[in-house]
């Protein structure tokens, strides 16, 4: 194998090396610390330095600036975080990769396969889930670093390559060149992170003279640029088909990159002094990685700084540039919330899940709001059509929810206590989509019933409202156990089913009576009994959403929005 050939297939190993250990890190990070993305998240009410803050520390965690983008354009899209919050949390999260670099700086070479070895014990022998992705975090991060160290050391013929030392030459003296460079070669690998672990490679090896770098920070400090515009591909494509406000927050992105590179552009010899006035000092190859990593820190610092105040004009400026306003109600029936692109971030899409339920059982609450006034006579064309829409939507979005939670179990990212939940969730998903059903039934009696021509009595109607009222608080019950994890009232719930059953019978026998003293029609029996037997079934569904309340199954919520500071421009 010639050592052109070698130095491909290297630089390419080492690539793939580590890309895998940075993914597989993402994900072990996730499962050890995603049960506390809520919490971070709940920063994004506070104000715009609080959203960069959690912007960055999300993106610490997930280790990819693209994880976190992709996640806030999918609750844009879905509704749930405002413009503006979201392009402080984009500010946040340019903030938040730079801790890669800074990693990839520290010279851990002669401890890389200690700590792939102590990695793979804990992992391979640990029966704690949380012990066992510790494990897979610490043999990733080895793995990460033997990936970074195969790329050296394939580098290093280059540095003696006449033409190798000329293309760096015109890219330290050209560094539009160098922009460019950083741009295709971020939009081919689609890893900011990879692309500035290669850099730090390059730079790394040393010139003809043996101290210098063969590059240079002048001539690193382009390429890092155009690493900051290649990476917005991610978020652009990420926006592809969603709500203009998501394709606004990909834009913000884009700007914010786009402008800053500009700016620094021109002040590449500033900056070149300053974090070389800030590094540690020596000869150059052994620290020019810190200096990069310095330099990257620098750019989205400074930016953030910068564009923070000025938020309400990012906001004018990606309206103009995506004018509009979304349709209301293009999609009828469709879920809000359910977002593909959130699949890898388990306790995101855990969120997104519990505010779909939400819509969902809100839903089922109207519905059995309408069933009482159908019972009541109280009914009209509009009406009925209004519970009509209302049984497509729960029926749609059961099945929605139901496609997401098994997607997220097949995706192998959750951690038991998160797949507990969500298996949870579609119990209570099921229930509700019965309790649907069984109001359609009672609804189909009732119209039966009507359509005889010899409609219930007064006192079988008012029996009936009765239980539909005493049904109605049990539902609510319910759902809010299951929302503010309240087992109190979950065993509450539990309790009065009994209550429903007997007035089952009571209501049972008191329309034989009537039929026996003839204030009620026999015929009707049939129809009563069903509507009787379906409020008993829909009690049991109540029950069953109760005791998944009881075994701590609970929806999530963030802190209450508290008043922005920040209004959104208009």
């Amino acid at each position: 194998m010639n050592e052109t050939v070698k130095i491909i297939f290297g630089l390419a190993g080492g690539l793939a090396l580590f890309l895998y250990g940075m993914s597989s890190m993402s994900d072990a990070l996730q499962k050890t610390a995603g049960e506390k993305m809520k919490n971070i998240l709940g920063f994004l009410t506070k104000n715009p330095v609080m959203g960069a803050l959690a912007g960055a520390l999300v993106t610490a965690v997930l280790q990819s600036s693209s994880a976190t983008t992709v996640m806030v354009i999918g609750f844009v899209s879905a509704g749930l975080m405002s413009l503006p919050q979201a392009i402080s949390v984009i500010f946040g999260a340019n903030i938040g990769t730079t801790m890669t670099a800074q990693l990839i700086a520290f010279q851990i070479s002669d401890y890389i396969y200690p700590i792939i070895f102590i990695g793979f014990i804990l992992n391979f022998v640990a029966k704690k889930e949380k012990i066992k992705n510790i494990g897979l975090v610490i043999f990733s991060f080895g793995l990460l670093f033997e990936g970074i160290e195969i790329m050296g050391s394939v580098m290093k013929p280059l540095a003696n390559s006449p033409v190798f030392i000329d293309l760096m030459g015109k890219v330290a003296d050209i560094p539009v060149l160098g922009v460019l460079l950083g741009t295709v070669m971020t939009m081919i690998v689609q890893s900011s992170s990879a692309t500035i672990a290669v850099l730090q490679n390059f730079a790394a090896q040393a010139g003809p003279d043996g101290v210098t770098s063969i590059i240079g920070l002048a001539g690193a400090i382009p390429i890092l640029l155009g690493n900051n515009i290649g990476t917005t591909i991610t978020a652009l494509l990420a926006s592809v088909g969603q709500s203009k406000n998501a394709k606004r927050t990909a834009i913000a992105h884009t700007v914010f990159n786009l402008t800053g590179s500009v700016l620094f552009l021109f002040l590449i010899p500033l900056l070149t002094q300053f974090v070389t006035f800030i590094s540690p000092t020596g000869i150059e190859v052994d620290v020019i990685s810190r200096q990069i990593a310095n330099a990257h820190t620098i750019f989205n610092v400074v930016c953030t700084l910068i564009w923070l105040p000025l938020i309400p004009v990012m906001v004018k400026i990606v309206k103009l540039l995506i004018p509009g306003q979304d349709s209301a109600g293009a999609a009828a029936f469709q879920p809000k919330f359910l977002d593909d692109g959130m699949i890898g971030q388990p306790a995101a899409a855990m969120y997104l899940v519990s505010q779909e339920m939400k819509r969902l059982m809100a839903d089922a609450g109207s519905m059995l709001s309408a069933l009482k006034d159908t019972i009541s006579g109280e009914v009209s064309s509009t009406s009925r059509d209004t519970y009509l829409h209302l049984q497509q939507s729960i029926k749609k979005l059961h099945a929605s929810i139901a496609r997401y939670i098994t997607k997220l179990f097949s995706s192998g990212n959750l951690t038991a206590r998160q797949s507990e939940q969500i298996a949870g969730f579609l119990y209570v998903s099921n229930n509700v989509d019965r309790i649907a059903d069984r109001c359609e039934e009672i609804s189909d009696s009732i119209e039966h019933i009507r359509s005889t021509g010899r409609p219930l009595s007064e006192e079988a109607s008012g029996e009936l409202n009765r239980g539909m009222r005493l049904l109605g608080k049990l539902y609510r019950d319910a759902m809010g156990s299951l929302q503010a994890g309240n087992l109190d009232v979950a065993q509450r719930v539990v309790k009065h089913k009994n209550k429903i059953r007997k007035i089952q019978k009571q209501l049972n026998k008191a329309h034989l009576a009537r039929v026996n003293s003839g204030e009620c029609d026999a015929a009707l029996t049939s129809d009563f009994s069903n509507i009787l037997y379906n409020l008993d079934r829909i009690a049991d569904n109540c029950v069953g959403i109760a005791e998944e309340a009881m075994d701590h199954v609970a929806l999530i919520s963030l802190p209450e929005p508290e008043p922005q500071e920040l209004p959104e421009a208009n």
